[in-house]
C-alpha cells in the first residue's frame, strides 16, 4: 500500500472580514474619504446610464454600479506613484484612482467631508467627456468607456480585451522595482479573466521574478451571463494563488473597510518586497454587462438573487457607519448627494444641447465638442523627433573601413554597445540569459556585459511581451522582447497588435511606447510549419508597429541603432540564414544610425525595378548574376511598415524601368508582397507597362520533409524563373 502525505501550500490563503471594532477604529477622515469617492463614482455612474439609456453614449456603458467599493477600498491608500490598470469595466477604479490624486491628504482634510472643488469636477467632466467621446476627455475621445487613461495620476488604461492588460502590470511593478522604489502596482479584473491564459501566465512569471504587482480579481459572479461556477469548479478564484506560492485574501467587496484592510496588508507584503499578491473581492453589478438594465431582464439571473445583493451595498454600508458615529445624518447625505447629481447635471448642460429637430427633451453632443475628423489618424505613431540630431551614415560614410563581419557577431555586439551606453535596456525572451548567450548567441556580449538585463523567461509570450509593453508604457526601461521564432507572434497577439501596437493612439496620441520586438525567421531550416513563417505581411497591417528587416552586417546595427532610440514599437526582423552569413560591417563604429523611412539601392539598371528583403536580397543579387541580360534595380527596403516605406527610391526607380518584380520568400496567404504591389499599382499605374510580377513561396507552410520545405519557400531558383520569364514578355 502506497503512503501518502497532505500537502500544505507554500503561501497563505486567507479570508478577511472586517469586524464592529474596525469599524470603530477607522479614522473620521478615511471613512468620509471613502463616502465621498463612493458617492461620487456613484452618481456618476448613474448619470453615465441615464446617458446610455438616451443614446448619448456611443458604444457599450459598463457601469461598476454595486461594484464601487472594491475600487475605492482597495485605491484609498495607493500613493500617486502607484499604478493600477484595469479592464473593460473599470470606471470606478480610474475615478477612485484619479480622485485620490487630486483630493488633499487625509491629514489636510481632517475631518471633513470632502468637496465638491475644481480639481474633483474636472475630473468628473474629462472622465465623462471620454466616455462620450468627446475631444475634452482624457484619450481625447478615443477610448470611451473602456479605455481610460490619466498617467500623471497613475492609472496607466483600462483594457477592452478580457485578461489582456493583466500583463502590463507586470511591467509596471518591474519598472518600479528597478527603480529603486518601494511602489507597487495593482491590476484590476474579473471572474472571466482569471481563467485566461494571459492572467495565469502572469501569475508564474510574477512569482517567480517577485514582483512588487497585486492581482486585484473582482468576482462579480457572471462574465456576462455565464455564471462562475459555470466556468470553473473552484469558484474560490482567490485559490489560484496556491499554485504559484502567492499570498491571497479572499474578501467580501460590498465592504469597503473589508478591502481596505485586506489591501493594506497586500501592499505591505508587497513594498517589503515580498513579491505579488492576489486579492478576490466579491462584489456584485446591479446591472447587465452593459446598459442601464438588470441581468433579470435577460433571464440569467433572478430579482431575488439582485435584491439579496443590494441590500448590502457599499454605500449604505459607509453611510450608516458615518451616521452612527455622528460625523453626518441621513438627511446631509442626501444634500451631498442632491450636490454631486447637480454637478453632474451642470456638466451635461457643458456637453449637452438640445437635440437639433427632436423631441422636446431629446439632447445631442454640441457638435463644437467633437474630436475634429481631421485627428483620426493622428498619433498612431510618434513623430519621430525623438531622433532628431541622430548621425546617419551609409557605408561611406564611416571613419573606419568595413571588415568582413558574421551577421550573427554584430547582433550581439550593437546590442551590448547600446546596452552599455543607455541604462534603461533590458532583454527579455526565453533562453536569453542561457546558452552562452541565446539559441543562436544574439545575446552573448550582452550577457557577458550586463548579466542582470538580460532576462530569461518562462515559456509565456502573452507574459513577458505584455510585460514589455507595460515597461514601455511606464517609459523608465527600455524593453528588447526576443521571440525564438516569429511564429510565436501570433501566441502573443493580443500583446503585439491590440496592446502594444494600438497603445499610443487608443490613449490619445500622445503616449510614447518604446519598445522593440525581434525574432527569428527560419523558413528552411527543418523546423517545419509553425517555427517557418515570415510574418511581415501580417505585422504591416498594425499602422502602430514600425518594421524594420535587415539584410547585412552594415545595416542590422544602423536599424537596430534607431530601432532602440524610437519611442515606437519596432520590430525587427532576423533571418537565420544570414546569422552566420558573412558581410561588411564595422569593427570599431557601432554608433551611427539609418535613417527610418531610407531604402537601399543595391545595384542599378535600366530593364526591371526588383524589391526584396531580409535574406532575399542576397538570392536576387544571385538570380540577377544568373541571368545577366536583365539589368535591373535592386531595391532592399530595409523598413516594410506603411508609414515608413521609402517612397521616393521606389517611384523614381519604376519611373525609369516601367516594371517590377517584388520578390520574398513565405507563404502566398501571408504576403507582404500583395500589399505592397497593390500599392505600387495605385500610386504608379501610368508608369508600368505590365502587371507587377511576384516572387513568393507557395500556399502551405514549409513542413518537416526537407523536399516538401524547399518546395514551399522561394530562393534564387524561383527569382531566376521570374526573371527569365519576365526576358521572354
Amino acid at each position: 500500500m502506497p503512503t501518502t502525505k497532505t500537502l500544505e501550500p507554500a503561501s497563505p490563503w486567507v479570508e478577511l472580514t472586517a469586524t464592529p471594532q474596525d469599524w470603530d477604529a477607522l479614522a473620521p477622515a478615511d471613512l468620509q474619504r471613502m463616502l465621498a469617492q463612493l458617492l461620487w463614482i456613484r452618481v456618476f455612474e448613474e448619470y453615465v446610464l441615464e446617458l446610455a439609456g438616451d443614446g448619448l453614449v456611443h458604444g457599450p456603458a459598463h457601469s461598476s454600479i454595486g461594484q464601487e467599493g472594491g475600487a475605492v477600498g482597495s485605491i484609498l491608500d495607493l500613493r500617486t506613484t502607484d499604478r493600477i490598470n484595469g479592464s473593460h469595466r473599470g470606471h470606478h477604479q480610474f475615478l477612485a484612482k484619479a480622485l485620490g490624486h487630486v483630493m488633499p491628504s487625509a491629514a489636510d482634510q481632517g475631518e471633513t467631508f470632502p468637496e465638491l472643488d475644481d480639481a474633483v469636477v474636472t475630473v468628473l467632466r474629462r472622465t465623462l467627456a471620454e466616455i462620450c467621446g468627446l475631444a475634452q476627455g482624457y484619450c481625447r475621445g478615443r477610448g470611451g468607456s473602456m479605455h481610460l487613461q490619466w498617467q500623471e495620476a497613475g492609472a496607466m488604461g483600462t483594457n477592452a480585451i478580457v485578461g489582456g492588460g493583466v500583463p502590463q502590470a507586470l511591467g509596471f511593478a518591474f519598472n518600479q522595482s528597478r527603480s529603486g522604489t518601494d511602489d507597487v502596482s495593482v491590476t484590476y479584473f474579473g471572474d472571466g479573466a482569471i481563467n485566461i491564459g494571459s492572467a495565469l501566465e502572469s501569475f508564474n512569471l510574477a512569482a517567480a521574478w517577485n514582483l512588487p504587482v497585486c492581482f486585484f480579481v473582482e468576482n462579480n459572479r457572471y462574465a456576462v451571463a455565464t455564471a462562475v461556477g459555470s466556468a470553473t469548479k473552484e469558484t474560490r478564484l482567490s485559490a489560484r494563488g496556491l499554485a504559484f506560492d502567492i499570498p491571497a485574501w479572499r474578501v467580501d467587496g460590498m465592504d469597503p473597510l473589508a478591502v481596505r484592510l485586506a489591501m493594506d496588508q497586500a501592499v505591505a507584503h508587497m513594498r517589503a518586497g515580498k513579491g505579488p499578491t492576489i486579492i478576490e473581492a466579491e462584489v456584485y453589478r446591479y446591472f447587465h454587462q452593459n446598459g442601464p438594465y438588470p441581468g433579470s431582464a435577460f433571464g440569467y439571473r433572478s430579482k431575488e438573487e439582485e435584491s439579496s445583493w443590494k441590500a448590502r451595498d457599499p454605500l449604505d454600508v459607509l453611510r450608516q457607519h458615518a451616521v452612527r458615529r455622528g460625523l453626518a445624518t441621513d438627511a446631509e447625505l442626501a444634500e451631498r448627494e442632491k450636490d454631486v447629481l447637480a454637478v453632474m447635471r451642470s456638466i451635461g448642460e457643458e456637453l449637452f444641447e438640445p437635440k437639433t429637430g427632436g423631441k422636446p427633451k431629446e439632447r445631442q453632443v454640441r457638435p463644437e465638442l467633437w474630436p475634429e475628423t481631421d485627428f483620426v489618424d493622428v498619433g498612431i505613431r510618434g513623430d519621430l523627433s525623438e531622433l532628431e540630431g541622430s548621425r546617419y551614415a551609409e557605408p561611406e560614410d564611416l571613419d573606419e573601413e568595413l571588415g568582413e563581419r558574421r551577421f550573427i557577431d554584430l547582433v550581439s555586439e550593437v546590442m551590448a554597445r547600446r546596452m552599455e551606453e543607455d541604462p534603461r535596456i533590458v532583454v527579455l525572451g526565453e533562453d536569453v540569459d542561457g546558452l552562452k548567450g541565446g539559441t543562436n548567441g544574439a545575446t552573448r556580449a550582452a550577457l557577458e556585459r550586463f548579466p542582470e538585463r538580460v532576462l530569461g523567461t518562462p515559456i509565456s509570450e502573452n507574459a513577458f511581451a505584455g510585460m514589455g509593453g507595460g515597461m514601455a508604457l511606464d517609459g523608465r526601461f527600455r524593453p528588447v522582447v526576443e521571440f525564438m521564432y516569429a511564429d510565436f507572434m501570433w501566441v502573443a497577439a493580443d500583446q503585439i497588435f491590440n496592446q502594444v501596437a494600438k497603445a499610443r493612439h487608443m490613449f490619445g496620441g500622445d503616449s510614447a511606447v518604446p519598445f522593440v520586438l525581434r525574432s527569428k525567421l527560419a523558413a528552411g531550416t527543418g523546423y517545419g510549419s509553425q517555427h517557418s513563417m515570415d510574418p511581415a505581411g501580417v505585422l504591416t497591417t498594425a499602422p502602430g508597429l514600425r518594421v524594420v528587416a535587415p539584410s547585412d552586417p552594415f545595416d542590422y546595427v544602423g536599424l537596430m541603432n534607431t530601432a532602440l532610440a524610437c519611442d515606437d514599437p519596432v520590430v525587427v526582423l532576423e533571418h537565420v540564414d544570414l546569422y552566420s552569413s558573412t558581410g561588411p560591417g564595422p569593427t570599431e563604429d557601432l554608433d551611427y544610425r539609418l535613417p527610418v523611412g531610407k531604402a537601399a539601392l543595391r545595384r542599378t539598371g535600366d530593364d526591371l525595378t526588383v524589391i526584396s528583403y531580409l535574406s532575399m536580397v542576397r538570392h536576387c543579387h544571385e538570380a540577377l548574376d544568373q541571368v545577366p541580360e536583365i539589368s535591373a534595380d535592386l531595391i532592399d527596403l530595409r523598413w516594410l511598415d506603411r508609414a515608413s516605406l521609402d517612397w521616393d527610391t521606389i517611384t523614381a526607380s519604376v519611373k525609369k524601368t516601367n516594371q517590377v518584380l517584388i520578390v520574398e520568400q513565405g507563404a502566398v496567404g501571408t504576403s507582404y508582397g500583395a500589399w505592397l504591389a497593390d500599392e505600387i499599382q495605385r500610386r504608379l499605374f501610368d508608369w508600368l507597362d505590365r502587371p507587377i510580377a511576384r516572387v513568393t513561396g507557395a500556399v502551405a507552410s514549409p513542413s518537416i520533409s526537407k523536399v516538401l520545405e524547399r518546395a514551399a519557400i522561394a530562393k534564387t531558383d524561383e527569382v531566376v524563373a521570374a526573371l527569365r520569364q519576365l526576358d521572354e514578355l
